[in-house]
């Protein structure tokens, strides 16, 4: 076909076949004159524009006047791209007759805009006059479309990265993802089919590699490592991604509550220096206490609210914090701080004394239960034994019991408080001397956690309150308990070193609460020795006391709302069930040594 003037030459039947013969005979010998195809044996495919012809019979292949017998026969085609969809006769003759008929013919059915306009009587061509100018049309052809199926699954999976949560997540979610599926669908979104291939392939690949449950203390240990067993050793695996940032609620600890205690412990403070003899120099008003009260009940609602939600939404992840051997002792914070409030509460909205018994009853019995099951894994020699598992963290759990007692004898109970009494003594005891001693089966306590030291001087404060309100007097088991608490205080605030060196976290907030006890104990006992030296020590400790809670609370609102960086992803929840096994790691060889390593596969295999 020529280019430039839009003829196609229809080549005789004879000498197409005598191209095509070559291909029909086993060995054939060229002819004279002729050219073997490039390709024997592949019959060439018939182009678009080409014209297809029929066989014809091999015994005119030798016929001697068969190249001059036969003229070469011409047909013009349109240069317009909107003719080209004109569908060619199925048989062309020699008979120039037989093909303007055809051509005629064809024209007419097809009602294009071209006029067949035939050539003088002894030309054996038609030709094809083009229309007028604005006669002429031009379409374009269509882009072709993937299938109907196609199309379907790819608004799917984008949709579903725009709308749809990260999967990712489903395994520490309480419902495994179908709630949010079912809202998605009753608002009208996207919904994915079950037999959507595209769908498992995207979505649920990362969600068969989570974990379905709790790892053991052992496993706890061996993956995590740090202050608070947070921190994720090098050659250990998450089933959370690790480059993104989680969601709020996986990201929000059960020791957030150490806040609530730090200031809910404030307003007792502010109470007893309001309200003791020693202090009245002072000239502080209750006003102070009730402000801190306020802010400490505001305060422990959000905490809690917040911790609600995750334990609705994402109840894998408050189960693995349970059995997490340092985060359990963070459960007893919100009880604690419930009995922090009771007792802080100001003389304006109710007297401790006044408030009903049950009151007492209702918030003692859940830490009752929780000192059933921990006390009891202490004991049973299990993985949970103290002397594996213990850390200064665990004074929360005799903490609780003293404060009870206090709360008790305040509320003018008697048996319970001395029970509760009775039982953190013993669990004080035997945990003050694990810890002390820092047995070998123990890991050595890192220096982030030197905060959570101070936890050894809240039990000794706490108790010797607690004494003095079920004995009525500030007695000599008081004192006791007082002047250990005093000692404890002064050989860790001594230690420099325990307070700088390492990075703000949460952990920090351990100090407030025992330094806000040991001032309280201090203020207790200056009312039975009234002197200048315990005066000048309710003052020096309670303003130590008040500048760690304030520096501490700003610090806190620094990194949550300005820094964002208050809770990071929390790693000790997101550790395998067990350890992956090792990636053997390709080194770089040379040529030798690739042809070697080929040499013996082929030996291995023969």
């Amino acid at each position: 076909m020529e280019a430039n003037s839009g003829k196609l030459d229809v080549v005789p039947e004879s000498e197409v076949s005598e191209v095509a013969g070559s291909d029909a005979t086993p060995n054939p010998r060229p002819q004279h004159g002729t050219r073997p195809p490039s390709h024997p044996g592949v019959p060439p495919l018939p182009r678009r524009s080409a014209v297809v012809l029929p066989p014809l019979d091999p015994s005119t292949f030798h016929h001697p006047g068969f190249r001059s017998a036969v003229q070469p026969v011409s047909m013009s085609m349109p240069a317009s791209p909107g003719s080209f969809g004109v569908p060619t006769p199925p048989s062309l003759t020699t008979d120039s007759a037989d093909l303007r008929r055809q051509a005629m013919a064809n024209s007419a059915a097809r009602g294009g805009p071209h006029r067949l306009a035939a050539q003088d009587k002894g030309s054996n061509s038609v030709r094809f006059a083009p229309p007028e100018r604005e006669e002429m049309m031009f379409r374009s052809q269509p882009i072709p479309r993937p299938p109907p199926a196609r199309v379907r699954s790819r608004a799917h999976r984008v949709a579903a990265m725009m709308n749809w949560p990260d999967h990712r997540y489903d395994s520490f979610k309480t419902w495994s993802g179908k709630l949010e599926r079912q809202i998605t669908h009753l608002a009208g979104g996207p919904e994915f089919p079950d037999n959507d291939i595209d769908h498992e392939d995207d979505f649920t690949a990362s969600h068969r590699t989570t974990a379905t449950s709790v790892p053991e203390v052992d496993r706890f240990y061996a993956a995590l490592e740090g202050p608070e067993l947070d921190q994720l050793k090098p050659s250990e695996d998450l089933v959370l991604p690790s480059d993104t940032l989680w969601p709020f609620l996986l990201r929000f600890p059960i020791s957030a509550f150490g806040i609530c205690m730090g200031i809910s412990s404030q307003a007792i403070l502010w109470k007893k220096i309001a309200t003791s003899v020693p202090t009245t120099f002072l000239h502080v008003t209750t006003k102070v206490n009730v402000v801190l009260w306020c802010i400490s009940v505001v305060l422990t609602c959000a905490v809690s609210a917040t911790y609600a939600c995750k334990m609705v939404f994402f109840f894998e992840a408050v189960r693995r914090e349970y059995y997490h051997p340092i985060r359990v002792n963070f459960f007893f914070g919100p009880w604690i701080t419930l009995l922090y409030l009771t007792v802080g509460m100001p003389h304006s909205i109710a007297s401790t004394a006044a408030l009903p018994h049950w009151l007492w009853y209702a918030l003692m019995t859940p830490f009752f239960l929780l000192g059933l099951k921990i006390y009891g894994q202490w004991m049973s020699g299990g993985q949970r034994r103290l002397s594996k598992v213990a850390n200064p963290s665990n004074h929360l759990t005799v903490l609780g019991a003293f404060v009870g007692a206090q709360l008790g004898a305040t509320m003018g109970l008697r048996e319970g408080p001395i029970f509760f009494f009775a039982i953190g003594l013993a669990h004080y005891l035997v945990l003050f001397v694990t810890l002390y001693q820092q047995l070998p089966t123990n890991e050595t306590m890192p220096k982030e956690l030197h905060p959570v030291f101070f936890l050894f001087v809240a039990g000794p404060s706490v108790s010797c309150m607690a004494w003095a309100k079920i004995t009525g007097q500030f007695g000599d088991a008081s004192r006791l308990a007082y002047f250990v608490s005093m000692f404890l205080y002064a050989s860790l605030a001594v230690r420099v070193n325990f307070f700088r060196g390492f990075r703000f976290s949460l952990a920090w907030w351990a100090y407030t609460s025992p330094m806000t006890g040991a001032a309280v104990a201090t203020i207790r006992y200056s009312t039975e020795v009234d002197n200048g030296f315990t005066k000048a020590m309710c003052v020096a400790l309670s303003a130590v006391a008040t500048f760690t809670v304030v520096a501490l609370f700003a610090t806190t609102m620094v990194h949550a709302f300005v820094l964002r960086n208050l809770f990071p992803n929390d790693i000790c929840i997101a550790i395998t069930e067990r350890k992956g096994k090792p990636i053997m790691e390709l080194k770089e060889t040379g040529d030798n040594d690739v042809e070697a390593i080929g040499c013996g596969v082929t030996a291995a295999q023969s």
